[in-house]
Parts: C-alpha cells; structure tokens; sequence
C-alpha cells in the first residue's frame, strides 16, 4: 500500500485507509506533498500560504491521534489546501487583495471546522483572483505556464492539477471552480446552493455563492464535500437535513443504465470546435442512452439574471474594499461594485424569482434524464494571464443552485485537456455523482 500511496495518481480515499490500517503515516505523506511543492510550485505558484512546519505539526498529532486508539475521521491524516477567501483562525486570509495582506481571522470558517473533526490536515491556502472575481492572481497553468489556470479558485485548481495536494476547497459564484477544473484537468464539483456553510467566507452574493471542491477522482470529489456538508445555523442558504452520504451513493451501482441529456444553452456557438466535436463523440458514444435536449427560450435570460444578482451582491458585500481603498482594486473590480451600485431593488428581487422558475423548467428535464451533459468551457485554457477565460458555461447552473461537476474527459488541439460538465437536479447531489462515476468508468473501459 505504501508503494501505492507513493503515486501520484491515489486517491484521497486510498491515502485515508492507508493511513487508518497503519500503513501509512500522516506525516510520510503530508512530507510527499509538501515535497512536490518544493521541487515544482516556482512555475505553478498555488501557493498564497504555506507553513511546512506547521502542515507536519498537524500531521503529527493525526499520527499520534491514531496511536492511542481514538476514533478516525473519513479524511485522517490526509492534506487539503484552502482558496485564501475560506477563515482560518491559524493562517492568514488574504482574500487575493493586498486590502486585507496579514488579515488573521479569530475563528475557523464553518467548513474548516467540519474539515478539522474529519480529520484533515490544513496543508496551506492556495491563491485566490482578486476578492474571488475576474482579476488574475500569480497563478499558472501546470499543463502550460504561460495559460491561465482560470479563476477564482485557480491556486486550488492548480495545486490538485500539478499532484500538490490531493484535495482543494473552492468557491463559484459564476464559473470559479468548473472552469479552472476543466483547464487544469482535474475533477470539479459544484454542489447544490446550500449544501456546504459558506459561513467564514468572504461573502459576494448570497444567492450564487458556492462552496465546492478540486479533487482527481468522482469519489474522492464525494468524499471531501462528505465531510463539509450539513446545516450550518450561521447560514441561511443550509436547512437541517440528513447527512447526503454522498460518498456511499458516489460508489454504488446506478439501478438501471444512466440516462443523458446533451444541452447546448443559450452560448452553444462560444463553444470552440474541439468542444463541440467532443460533446458529438460523446453523445455518439452514449448512443440510445443520450438525447439533445433544448432549454425553454426563458433560458436565455438567465445570463443576464445572474449577472444582475452577482454584481448587486458586490456592491453591499465588497463595500467595505471600495470605500477604503477603491484606488487599489482592479479597474474590473472597481467596475463591478460601481455596476453594482445602480441595480434597482426590484429588479433584485425578480431575478431571485426567477431562479425557482428556470428549476421548475429543468425539473421536466430531470423526470426524464439522470443529468445533462453540457460544456464546461468554451475550450482549452486560452493563453496568456491577463484574464482567468469565459466563465459561459458554467452560469446558468450557477444562477439555479444546481450541482454540477465536470470531468476532464475530452482535449484540445494543443494537446490540453477540457472539461465536460454534468448537471443534477437541485438538491439531487448524490445521483449526479453516481452517474458521473459510471460514465467516467464507462469511457475508461473503452478507452482501454
């Protein structure tokens, strides 16, 4: 097992067990990564904080913890790293700002915490785009450096990417982690709106802010947001609920053979012709088991909706940075919050109606299929880091709350990968994994 938890390609979960079958020390493997860090994260720069000596601190007491026969947690021992917009009380949260540079929260957010009880070991905080928008931080793409690794969670998308942590917390309030996991090559999952607190994080629209999750496999994606997920009274967005067990269901065989349907959106002709060839030969591949399936015309407003809804939540939750210091934001930034400033509140309020209305039109869709396919970017990472590339095709699903993850099943003609996204019903997280881990098993299959 040892010789196994040594490559790059285990899982979260293979780590985990080797770690409670006394395999595999927490601290052998917390020094494998932060090696890895050492040796590779100059071209990569993941990184906004990073304490090897704490990180193997933590590790320590994990190990020690399991010598003295104490219950284990589902991620003992195992190294997550933190998009430095998540408060940690032992690190600095800097919020990818220089407005809060040696910010030092008093208490963990409520997802650390969780993170903390199942035992993870906080390796560091990865980087964050400017106050999680559009302005790019130091970050490069491990498949190419001079490509964007895409924003807002680009050092957590990079960081599991170049095998410096096998698991990463991100935030998406438009594309931030189903874009960047699909230019860095690496599991992305978006849960439901509301399934993991978003208390302790930096707020920018309450209804669009989501916590998710960077990982290498469907089931280790299932594994960490596990670990995060349930009522927070601190977070009106959570309700008190079962656990998902979202894990268990990842794992299990579907009743009956999946069922897909492929939708283009609204910004089908954004899409390059590797995307579009891809989506083609995937749907050729499902054969009978796929439909092209075309949203309602209603659809078509929901760019403009969330568009509505994001910048308005700026200009009440980012007002603090514009009143103290607006000449130290990015013209982007500052644009936003100013854009912000002239949404009336009735027109607030009708785009939040509109979400349960476009849910109830997917819903149709959700009677009859198990989850959409759908892009998840316009195409490969574009080149240059001047931007984070277009967040297109990741919005809609945002604006509904639904789950989604995307898989890096497809590639480009420069020979970089590309996401494909699937898409649940809101609220329906666990079934989404499961028939993304049976279409990633079916494709390997073939593949072999």
């Amino acid at each position: 097992m040892d010789q196994l938890i040594a490559e790059e390609s285990a899982s979260a979960a293979e780590q985990a067990a080797a770690i409670a079958a006394g395999s595999l020390r927490s601290v052998d493997l917390v020094k494998r990564f932060l090696d890895r860090i050492a040796a590779g994260d100059e071209a990569v720069q993941a990184w906004a904080h990073l304490d090897p000596d704490y990180a193997l601190r933590q590790a320590q007491q994990r190990d020690d913890q399991r010598g003295s026969g104490l219950p284990l947690g589902p991620l003992h021992g195992v190294p997550v790293g933190l998009k430095d917009i998540v408060d940690t009380a032992d690190m600095p949260t800097e919020n990818g700002t220089p407005l809060d540079a040696g910010r030092q929260p008093r208490q963990d957010a409520t997802l650390v915490s969780r993170l903390r009880a199942a035992g993870a070991v906080i390796l560091g905080k990865t980087v964050s785009t400017e106050l999680a928008f559009y302005a790019p931080g130091k970050t490069r793409n491990p498949h190419d450096p001079e490509r964007t690794p895409g924003g807002s969670s680009s050092g957590s998308a990079a960081a599991v990417a170049a095998g410096q942590v096998p698991l990463a917390v991100g935030t998406q309030t438009n594309g931030s982690v189903i874009r960047p996991a699909s230019f860095c090559g690496v599991v992305g999952y978006k849960p439901s709106h509301g399934l993991v607190s978003r208390h302790g994080l930096l707020s920018q629209s309450p209804p669009l802010d989501t916590v998710g999750a960077f990982a290498r496999t469907v089931e280790d994606a299932a594994l960490i947001v596990d670990a995060m997920a349930g009522h927070d009274p601190a977070d009106g967005a959570t309700r008190p609920m079962a656990r998902p067990c979202l894990l268990q269901t990842a794992r299990a065989a579907p009743p009956v053979k999946p069922s897909f349907a492929l939708v283009k959106g609204p910004t089908w002709d954004a899409a390059d012709a590797d995307t579009k060839d891809g989506l083609a030969e995937l749907r050729d591949f499902l054969g009978e088991d796929c439909d092209e399936v075309t949203l309602p015309s209603a659809f078509e407003r929901a760019h403009d909706l969330q568009r509505l809804l994001m910048v308005a939540g700026f200009a009440k939750n980012l007002a603090p940075y514009y009143e103290k210091g607006r000449d130290r934001l990015s013209d982007v930034m500052r644009a936003a919050i100013e854009e912000g400033r002239t949404v009336l509140a009735v027109d607030y309020a009708l785009a939040e109606e509109w979400i349960d209305v476009l849910n109830a039109g997917l819903a149709e869709i959700f009677e009859r299929y198990d989850a959409i396919l759908t892009p998840a970017a316009v195409g490969e990472a574009p080149q240059g880091l001047s931007a984070t590339g277009d967040p297109t095709f990741c919005t809609l699903w945002t604006l509904c709350g639904t789950p989604a993850i995307t898989l890096p099943l497809l590639q480009g003609a420069a020979g970089l990968p590309i996401g494909v996204q699937i898409v649940g019903a809101r609220g329906d997280d666990a079934r989404l994994l499961r028939s993304a881990r049976w279409l990633a098993e079916a494709l390997a299959v073939e593949d072999g």
